[in-house]
């Protein structure tokens, strides 16, 4: 019997003697029809990655094509909701099947038969072009859904739509094609997972991704279209960081994709994100957020599936206007997959055993990220949030050090920060950023220069810092004059009170830039104070004494975040200290 299955090994299917079958085809394999992806054609052997358990399967089983890539729907019914790694919507298949999974489960993407309150922007005789907004409808009590033209119609509208009540299976337009063949515009539209959605133009990278956390807002920022990697080993507080960077980001949507995590980290999302309101619009956090869930007891090949169907909603989203922000947590265990199965595709083994492809992959996957004019002329973006699990800590492995090429920001986790319950435990000797000089303009026009150069600063002070602790390491601090002391004195100030951060603290989780800049501008004013007193010939130990530094330490939790006329009384405080022991 043609199309049947010759070999299975693991996720792993063979089919002998077929030429039914072309490359990236979705096709259905065995009685349960579980989902599969062509991956290899040759003249013998046709191979197939099933997305889904194949246990139960045998030899001579049928596999079925569809003549269709693996591909997301793209409708209303995306946002507050979970979807596993290959778009199937969880809350329904639980509702239907109970708690676990049925194999080849055959419910829609997207519940299409639900009614949605359609408002039209095109009427008869428009002309309408691909990606052009033709209807609008109220996708959750805060992100209006924009409908587009597909990106293959160009032509005039030739039916009369009206506005009202319409399900997702409906057509919704009728256009004339310039070649006069009139065409249905669906308002649930398919679009393949692994092929990038157009734009108009990529533009220049210029805004921050505002995210409310010092040592990335200050130190190492992100900007809106960027790319950032955030690795680090077992229990440095990635997907927790990764938490905070969800809720507090000025992202217009969230696209949370947990590849290979544990369940129990994707529940604590879900009832997080349902339970946090939303700073900017008092509102669950949920309404504007969409988990993609392919925990580490799912099958393995679904994870590369994940952080594709994650990307393309996100570029759906970016392409009606939306600055959409992509939590991937984490790509070593998508790597991972394809290092399983490139093992069972038998193919030759590159660096720990990863395929020799393993870069390129890492390198597709970031480069979708941008801010772009889209083809209806607005301004949106996709920026990716990448968490790497390197083992035991190891930077060097080629997961991270791959990553590490194609990002431009980096925010290295460091596992003694995180025992001394330092978080967020970014170490600020090994990160980086390079979009600081692309946010300068925006920096000094909306906030001010003196965040930049207050920036240069702490910065500064934090090298020389890490400088002199080595020596006191071998020597002891008695051997430092009193400026070097000063020094230490003040990176503690910057690393205690400023760069570590309290998520559980109401006033410390997020912290704008505005109270960002006036922190600085207290601790560096605290520095300029001490070391005026220090060259006046006065011991630095009774200025320590005082308990000042302490005291400024403390401002991140006394300074509440719509105050910050309470900063005045840090710099009268430092006065009154420095007068009265000189």
């Amino acid at each position: 019997m043609a199309n049947t299955i010759y070999s299975i090994n693991g996720p792993v299917v063979k089919l002998k003697n077929t030429k039914d079958f072309s490359m990236l085809e979705m096709v259905y394999v065995g009685k349960d029809k579980l989902m599969g992806e062509v991956i290899s054609v040759s003249k013998d052997l046709t191979t197939i990655q099933v997305y889904e358990s194949t246990t139960g399967i045998k030899v001579g089983d049928q596999v079925v094509g569809t003549k269709t890539q693996v591909s997301v729907t793209l409708a209303p019914g995306i946002l507050k909701h979970i979807f596993d790694g290959i778009q199937r919507p969880l809350e329904a298949i639980a509702e239907k099947n109970g708690v676990y999974m049925s194999k080849g489960s055959d419910i829609d993407q997207i519940d299409l038969d639900k009614e949605w309150e359609i408002t039209y922007k095109v009427s008869k005789g428009d002309y309408v072009t691909p990606g052009q907004i033709y209807a609008t409808t109220k996708e959750t009590d805060v992100i209006e859904h924009r409908f587009l033209i597909p990106t293959n119609v160009k032509g005039i509208v030739v039916s009369s739509p009206k506005d009202g009540k319409y399900k997702m299976r409906d057509n919704s337009l009728k256009v004339e094609l310039e070649n006069k063949v009139v065409v249905d515009v669906p308002f649930a539209q398919k679009w393949a997972i692994k092929e990038a959605r157009p734009v108009e133009e990529r533009l220049v990278i210029s805004t921050p991704l505002i995210t409310g956390q010092r040592v990335i807002d200050t130190l190492f920022p992100i900007a809106k279209g960027g790319t950032a990697a955030l690795p680090g080993g077992f229990g440095t507080g990635k997907t927790m960081m990764q938490h905070q960077l969800a809720k507090w980001c000025d992202a217009d949507i969230i696209v949370y994709i947990g590849c290979g995590e544990r369940g129990n980290e994707m529940t604590q999302v879900l009832e997080e994100f349902g339970e946090l309101i939303d700073p900017k619009t008092k509102k669950s956090l949920m309404e504007r957020t969409v988990l993609i869930a392919n925990t580490s007891n799912m099958p393995v090949a679904a994870r590369e599936a994940s952080i594709y169907t994650g990307l393309t909603i996100a570029e759906y989203y970016r392409d009606m206007g939306y600055h959409v922000a992509v939590m991937a947590d984490s790509t070593s265990r998508w790597a991972e997959a394809l290092r399983e199965i490139s093992g069972r595709l038998e193919e030759m083994p590159a660096e720990e055993g990863f395929p020799a492809y393993l870069p390129s992959r890492i390198s597709q996957f970031y480069e979708r990220a941008g801010y772009v004019k889209t083809l209806n002329n607005q301004h949106g973006s996709v920026s990716i949030i990448g968490a790497v699990s390197p083992q035991g800590s190891d930077f060097s492995e080629p997961v991270t050090q791959n990553t590490k090429r194609f990002v431009r920001c980096f925010w290295a986790l460091d596992k003694k920060l995180a025992y001394e319950r330092h978080y967020a435990a970014v170490n600020w000797n090994l990160s980086y950023s390079e979009y600081l000089r692309d946010l300068t303009p925006w920096y000094n026009e909306f906030l001010s220069p003196h965040f930049l150069e207050n920036r240069k600063e702490i910065v500064a002070i934090l090298a020389e810092e890490n400088k002199l602790l080595e020596i006191v390491k071998l020597m002891g601090s008695d051997v430092l004059p009193d400026d070097q002391k000063l020094i230490i004195e003040i990176g503690k100030v910057i690393r205690l009170g400023y760069l570590q951060q309290n998520a559980f603290h109401k006033d410390d989780t997020y912290v704008s830039l505005e109270k960002q800049l006036k922190m600085m501008d207290v601790i560096l004013y605290l520095y300029k104070e001490a070391k005026n007193f220090t060259l006046r010939g006065k011991a630095l130990s009774t200025l320590i004494q005082t308990g000042i530094f302490e005291h400024v330490i403390k401002m991140k939790y006394d300074v509440e975040n719509d105050k910050l006329d309470k900063f005045d009384l840090y710099y009268e405080k430092i006065d009154q200290v420095v007068k009265s022991i000189l």
